[in-house]
C-alpha cells in the first residue's frame, strides 16, 4: 500500500524481446500529490531514461493521466513510458485490458493493451526541413559523404527527431557532439538509421537531447516519427498504411524491437503506431522526497 511518505514503483523493459534488454522505465504509482520538483527529484534518483507518474485523469474521456520525466525535464510525451505505463496498469490490475486512454502533455492518446504489451497511436505527425545533411553528419561524428543523399527532414508525431540516413555498417561509427547538435538545433533528437527495403526495417541510434545528447536503447516516439520521414523519403508508400520495424539498443547491448505501422494519403503521413513488448523485472517502494 503507498502513503503520503511512500510510493509503489515497478521497473519495466519496454520494446523488450526478454528481460534486461528493451529500454527500462520506472512507473510509479499515485503520484497526484506529487509536485513538479518531487517528481525530478525521484526521476533523478532512479536514473533511468524516464520515469512515468501516473495520477488521476483530469480530461474527459481519459482513463488515467501520466507525467513523463528524464533524470533533467519533463516531456509532453514519449513512446515507452507511455507503453510501460499501460502495461504495467493492466498486468497489475489497476485497469482492465483494451484500449486505454491515456493523458499527458500532448492531449488524450489511445493505448491497446494486451497480455505480452502495447500498441500506441502518436499525435498529429509533423514534418519540416532539417539541417543539410552534411551538417548532420558531421554533428555526429561522421563524415559529409557518409549520408546517403536522403533529406535530413525533421519528424515527428508528438516529438520531433531529425533523421540521418547511412549505409548499414556506419550507424554504429556514429559518435554524437553536444555542442554541434546545439548548434544546429534539430528537436528533440537525432535518429541515425539505415533502411533495408526488403525487411521493411531500420536499424537506428538515437541521441536525445533531453538525456543531454545520450544514447537511448529504445525510442517509440523516434519510431513514430521514422514512419513519417520514410513515407517523406519514398521509402514506404504515399498510399494506405505499411508495417516496419525499427532495432535499437544492439550497441548498448540493450537490444529493442519496435513495431509500427504508417498511414498516409497523398504521399503524407496522416497516422502512426507503434507496438512493443513490455517485460516487469523489479518493484517496490521509494521515498517521496521532502
Amino acid at each position: 500500500m503507498s502513503s503520503p511518505e511512500v510510493l509503489d514503483y515497478e521497473i519495466v523493459d519496454v520494446f523488450a524481446p526478454r528481460a534486461f534488454a528493451g529500454n527500462p522505465l520506472a512507473v510509479v504509482f499515485d503520484a497526484d500529490a506529487l509536485s513538479t520538483e518531487q517528481c525530478q527529484a525521484l526521476a533523478f534518483e532512479f536514473h533511468l531514461s524516464e520515469t512515468s507518474f501516473v495520477c488521476a485523469p483530469t480530461e474527459p474521456g481519459a482513463d488515467y493521466r501520466v507525467r513523463i520525466f528524464t533524470p533533467f525535464a519533463e516531456l509532453p510525451f514519449a513512446g515507452h513510458p507511455s507503453v510501460g505505463a499501460a502495461h504495467t496498469l493492466v498486468r497489475t490490475g489497476r485497469l482492465g485490458a483494451g484500449t486505454l486512454r491515456q493523458e499527458c502533455g500532448l492531449g488524450v492518446l489511445d493505448l491497446v493493451v494486451d497480455d505480452d504489451g502495447a500498441q500506441l497511436t502518436g499525435g498529429r505527425p509533423t514534418l519540416e526541413d532539417g539541417p543539410a545533411a552534411a551538417e548532420l553528419a558531421r554533428a555526429v561524428g561522421l563524415s559529409p559523404a557518409d549520408a546517403t543523399g536522403l533529406p535530413a527532414d525533421v519528424a515527428g508525431c508528438g516529438l520531433p527527431f531529425a533523421y540521418l540516413s547511412v549505409a548499414p555498417h556506419l550507424v554504429d561509427a556514429a559518435v554524437p557532439d553536444q555542442a554541434a547538435l546545439d548548434a544546429l538545433g534539430v528537436g528533440e533528437g537525432v535518429s541515425v538509421l539505415s533502411w533495408d527495403a526488403a525487411t521493411s526495417t531500420a536499424y537506428a541510434r538515437v541521441f536525445a537531447n533531453d538525456l543531454r545528447w545520450g544514447e537511448d536503447p529504445a525510442t517509440g516516439s523516434a519510431a513514430l516519427g521514422t514512419g513519417v520521414w520514410l513515407v517523406e523519403s519514398g521509402l514506404l508508400a504515399g498510399e494506405g498504411t505499411s508495417s516496419y520495424t525499427v532495432r535499437q539498443g544492439d550497441k548498448l547491448g540493450r537490444p529493442s524491437v519496435l513495431s509500427c505501422t504508417v498511414t498516409a494519403s497523398g504521399g503524407t503521413a496522416i497516422a502512426a503506431t507503434v507496438r512493443g513488448s513490455v517485460v516487469p523485472v523489479a518493484g517496490g517502494r521509494i521515498r517521496v522526497p521532502a
